[in-house]
């Protein structure tokens, strides 16, 4: 049975470089980062067999890296613990613009939707019903938000729902809690916090593993949908190494030549089990709708800010009225 090495943020960024290799030349032993969306114990079970056949098909040695939060796993990538990740599109922003990733491919929904939507959860039994209940309440209810580095957790409410209305969450309940998705619904359910962030794909995951808890929750909020998640590697792989994961990817789950039915439908299982389908090619350009997401997020945040002095304000508006220009052109190009 193939032995798996699991590592830890602190046992990769203490025990010193664990890879053969460096940069631009082939690596023999490669870590793959996991966001920290649910506890470690069910991520294992599911990306187990996905690594198990990453390193059957590569020839190389594959580490799952886990972190207790989605920084340990951008910091990884940032100093060459990780090479390549899975993140939600806010994290990999940071990957990108901090940690020298790249995005180059994006999972797909097993559905064959073309993305995912952020929801806020409340008990089954709870008098809240609507977005509207809890906005027209200050002071009243908690709040379990997202890890910050989170697009579902964090980015996409922090616009839609306060943003949009020009509230500060911190000061509109009267305690706010950060957790994983996992978390938020569980402390939902256990009625420990009234409301809190989590997502389709998520709160698919826990009618799985939890289906009692799963029951307890109800939806009062569903977001524009998300793009699917992107993969990333460190931009600074060999030629080779790309080639060799990009292969990987895009045919992993499709029928290509030599590869049995048998291998097929093992392969689509373990996509399923992932709540994906097939991978299909992508860039840094999937990323562009978000960083135009924080961007407005930004801007509504500063135009309500009473303390700020004009014309900072104004200089500040302008950055990033800018920033969103130059957005713009990238997508037209």
């Amino acid at each position: 049975m193939l032995r798996r090495t699991f590592l830890t943020t602190a046992a990769v960024l203490l025990a010193g470089t664990v890879l053969s290799g460096t940069a631009h030349a082939q690596l023999k032993e490669i870590n793959f980062g996991i966001i920290s969306t649910e506890s470690s114990s069910n991520l294992k079970t599911i990306w187990e067999p996905f690594l198990a056949d990453m390193e059957k098909q590569t020839g190389k040695k594959i580490n799952a890296f886990f972190a207790p939060d989605y920084a340990g796993v951008i910091e990884g990538m940032r100093f060459n613990k990780v090479q390549i990740a899975w993140y939600g599109n806010a994290s990999a922003i940071q990957a990108v613009d901090r940690a020298e990733g790249e995005v180059f491919v994006q999972t797909t929904a097993k559905d064959g939707s073309p993305g995912y939507w952020s929801l806020l959860l409340v008990h089954k039994d709870s008098p809240i019903n609507s977005l509207q209940d809890v906005l027209a309440a200050p002071g009243k209810y908690t709040f379990g938000n997202g890890d910050p580095n989170s697009t579902s957790g964090f980015l996409v409410p922090s616009f839609y729902v306060f943003g949009q209305n020009n509230i500060d969450p911190r000061k509109h309940f009267s305690r706010m809690v950060t957790g994983s998705h996992e978390v938020n619904a569980l402390a939902v359910a256990n009625k420990q916090v009234d409301v809190a962030t989590n997502n389709t794909e998520n709160l698919e995951r826990l009618q799985k593993t939890q289906p009692a808890k799963a029951a307890e929750l109800k939806s009062i909020w569903k977001s524009p949908l998300i793009p699917s998640d992107p993969i990333v590697w460190r931009k600074d792989l060999s030629d080779a190494d790309k080639k060799t994961l990009k292969t990987f990817f895009m045919t992993y789950g499709t029928q290509t030549s030599g590869k049995s039915a048998d291998q097929l439908g093992k392969e689509t299982k373990v996509l399923t089990d992932l709540q994906w389908g097939a991978f299909k090619e992508s860039s840094n350009r999937q990323l562009i709708p978000i960083r135009q997401l924080a961007l407005f997020r930004d801007k509504i945040k500063l135009e309500g800010d009473a303390n700020m002095a004009a014309d900072e304000k104004a200089k500040k508006i302008a950055e990033i009225d800018a920033k969103l220009a130059d957005l713009n052109k990238q997508m037209g190009s």
